[in-house]
């Protein structure tokens, strides 16, 4: 009988798991709020761009609280959905201008006659796209503490205070962290690309 009811009963972990997820994520939104609209206005250069990212990047954050699987902390996390918001709001005011321009074909005509031919060629896009590739499998090789400093600062673009400040450690702890990710990073590019020319 006890271990039928064992095999019945998971559903109060599971819903004292969320519980708990939930918590620590309103933790870190009140703890980091201030902080997550620099880093979305910072991107966006625009209050009301940024708070709406930030505001998507929550309810986004909250539905999927679940899919956290505490591999990094909440509030780098967190970040990330932030980052990637933000990122998507950019990405849609581009679109909204594209369409404005193509909605308009004197306007388009005109744009076309004033504006050089800016979109990359073949070679930029194969060699952005290696480079890319090759940056992914560096940064793979770092240890995960080295490689979540790495993301925040040198891809993410948060600043050193801020990086510090998400991961709980002081901002010497950060350049030091990061001196040694860049030359981890850059000695496995470099190495990645002697292979390729081989």
């Amino acid at each position: 009988m006890a271990a039928t009811a064992l095999q019945l009963d998971p559903e109060p972990i599971a819903v004292e798991c969320y519980e708990s997820k939930v918590q620590e994520l309103t933790d870190v939104i009140t703890r980091h709020s201030l902080r997550f609209r620099r880093i979305a206005l910072r991107r966006l250069s625009n209050v009301a761009d940024a708070e709406d990212a930030v505001q998507d990047a929550l309810l986004s954050a909250l539905i999927h609280v679940r899919q956290f699987r505490g591999d990094a902390k909440m509030s780098t996390w967190l970040t990330t959905i932030v980052v990637n918001s933000a990122r998507m709001k950019l990405r849609r005011r581009f679109a909204s201008v594209q369409l404005a321009f193509s909605e308009n074909d004197e306007q388009q005509d005109l744009l076309e006659d004033t504006v050089s031919e800016t979109r990359p060629g073949p070679e930029d896009v194969y060699r952005k796209r290696e480079i890319a590739e090759t940056l992914a499998y560096a940064t793979s090789r770092l240890s995960p503490t080295l490689r979540t400093t790495f993301q925040l600062r040198d891809i993410d673009g948060l600043s050193i205070r801020e990086t510090a400040d998400l991961l709980g450690v002081s901002a010497g702890t950060i350049k030091t962290r990061l001196g040694r990710a860049r030359i981890r990073v850059r000695a496995a590019m470099t190495k990645s690309r002697q292979v390729k020319t081989k």
